[in-house]
């Protein structure tokens, strides 16, 4: 049978010593299912700046820059997507210029543009399965 010691700061700390019939059976504790973690793009259709998908760019040094280009692109309705936005990607990229430790100081516009698209694709899509998982969960 296992048993428990108080230790730490005011007995803050509980410490419990399982025993090798404390787990010759599965444990009955059942967990609530995880919270659905919202992608890129949230149900509202707002920009999820926390997504880790971001890898921290929006909070960067040059996060503004990126904030604005990355809102640009996502608002576009030009053809090719972005193209509306070269400006604002401009800004970013001579902001991410002066940090060279922190960004790939090779990437292209053109490269950048492309990453932008692909992010966004994939958060459309993720966009329509949890949409789709929704309704089927409603049904």
């Amino acid at each position: 049978m296992s048993h428990c010691r108080r230790l730490g700061d005011k007995g803050k700390d509980l410490i419990i010593f399982a025993t090798k019939e404390d787990h010759s059976f599965p444990s009955k504790i059942a967990l609530p299912p995880p919270d659905p973690q919202p992608g890129l793009i949230l149900a509202n259709g707002e920009i999820n700046w926390n997504c880790p998908c971001l890898g921290g760019m929006a909070t960067g040094p040059c996060g503004v820059e990126f904030r604005n280009a990355f809102s640009c692109f996502h608002h576009s309705t030009a053809d090719p997507k972005g193209s509306d936005c070269l400006d604002k990607f401009k800004t970013m990229q001579t902001c991410m210029q002066k940090y060279p430790t922190l960004y790939n100081k090779d990437l292209t516009e053109e490269e950048e543009m492309s990453s932008m698209a692909e992010a966004e694709h994939s958060a459309e899509e993720a966009l329509e399965k949890s949409e789709k998982l929704e309704e089927a969960s409603k049904n």
